[in-house]
């Protein structure tokens, strides 16, 4: 299907930019919410007599959307979940939640807005897009952790995913090669063996 774009829309075009999109995409998506209209001959005059308006309008929110964007760029928000010693998380996290932590902190945007391809679901930190506006873009990182310790560590870069039954098992390796390997046990071995078969010849 052909649409009119009503506004810049990601990764697609600009504002008043004719273009060819999926019939799903454009009836639940671009159509739906205002972004654009079939690029029919009475759509195409239509919006030759809106364009004005369109742009002012589309002005007045890119000012506004950049003031919100100063509040978000930059901000680092903490989320903690339950996971395990690999850091594999009981669940994940998604857009929902992450729109969830900025409300808490007085930022209010959208789903759509916040840019996360796929929930996350291990432990780390992740550098995510917040689109206030279609031309106004701030960035957040977003810290999943255990404990509010470990988000602490997480950022400063520390490697916290190794498990520690993983290290408990190295260390006992490592010191039962030393005892296997250590020449006074095995001169303790032969010895106890050298005594056994003398006291068996005695015997005989």
């Amino acid at each position: 299907m052909e649409v009119i774009l009503l506004e810049r829309v990601a990764k697609l075009g600009q504002m008043g930019d004719v273009v060819k999109v999926k019939d799903g995409f454009a009836r639940n998506f671009l159509l739906k919410r205002g972004k654009a209209l079939r690029a029919t001959a009475d759509n195409r005059a239509r919006y030759d007599g809106m364009k004005a308006e369109l742009e002012a309008n589309n002005i007045q929110a890119k000012g506004e959307a950049a003031k919100v964007a100063e509040k978000i760029d930059g901000r680092d928000i903490v989320i903690i979940r339950q996971a395990s010693e690999t850091g594999q998380l009981f669940g994940s996290v998604t857009v929902r939640d992450i729109v969830t932590s900025l409300a808490a902190d007085g930022i209010i945007v959208s789903r759509p807005q916040v840019w996360l391809d796929t929930p996350i679901k291990t432990i780390g930190r992740q550098k995510l897009t917040v689109a206030v506006h279609p031309e106004v873009e701030a960035h957040i990182m977003v810290t999943v952790a255990r404990s509010a310790d470990e988000a602490e560590r997480i950022k400063r870069g520390e490697e916290i995913s190794t498990r520690r039954e993983d290290r408990d098992a190295a260390a006992e390796a490592i010191a039962a090669a030393g005892e296997f390997f250590d020449p006074e046990a095995q001169h303790d071995d032969v010895t106890d063996a050298e005594s056994e078969q003398n006291a068996e010849e005695k015997d005989a």
